[in-house]
């Protein structure tokens, strides 16, 4: 039996398997391309055989990938909308999570992903990811007292989105300033109406890795 480096076995497996997770995402983003058990498994210093124990297949692997990094997405974007201090700046963190998520390495993983997994199998974790990402946008605009917050969540979303196409970039630098330059643009449009300060500080993590 495998040495396990963990207090229980269940943390031992739990390690395992984030490793491999952590490998086939690393993949993805460096490679654009589904990796093979193989491939995750020298990446994440584990044999083949140990890496089956986990997942049964390429898909199987993919699958776990996007279990994984959908939710962890979501949650950067909730948390920072909810660490807001009032329902105007809400909206607006949530436009600049948003815009962190274009401009940050993870978006390297959401480009392979598209490309490699069949769009049937995305489409039920992105209308989770768009459900979560939705619900404390709409119920900020609420308190905010706009009269349609689901209309005016979806013309919010279709701004950011605009603004965002076009930021990502191999490079963080220019990343980072394709973000500056795409917050700039929002909050010339959204400023007036949520009554935003003039002065705006750049998305601090745009083109750095993102914590789960």
């Amino acid at each position: 039996m495998p040495r396990i480096q963990a207090p229980t076995v269940a943390e031992h497996r739990a390690r395992q398997r984030r490793a491999l997770l952590d490998a086939a995402r690393a993949h993805l983003a460096e490679e654009g391309t589904a990796p093979s058990l193989a491939a995750a498994g020298s990446r994440a210093g584990l044999a083949r055989s140990s890496v089956y124990q986990y997942f049964t297949s390429r898909d199987d692997l993919l699958a776990g990938v996007i279990a994984d990094v959908f939710p962890a997405w979501a949650r950067r974007v909730v948390e920072a909308v909810e660490a807001a201090p009032s329902p105007p700046e809400r909206v607006w963190a949530y436009v600049e999570a948003n815009v962190s998520l274009f401009a940050g390495s993870e978006q390297a993983i959401a480009r392979a992903l598209t490309t490699v997994v069949d769009p049937a199998v995305l489409a039920a974790p992105m209308q989770e990811f768009h459900r979560l990402l939705q619900e404390p946008l709409v119920a900020a605009l609420q308190d905010y007292g706009v009269s349609q917050p689901d209309v005016m969540a979806d013309i919010v979303n279709s701004m950011t989105l605009r603004a965002s196409r076009d930021v990502w970039s191999p490079d963080p630098d220019v990343s980072r300033r394709r973000a500056a330059e795409a917050l700039e643009l929002l909050r010339e449009l959204l400023g007036p109406f949520l009554h935003l300060p003039d002065v705006m500080d750049p998305p601090a993590d745009a083109g750095r890795p993102a914590s789960p």
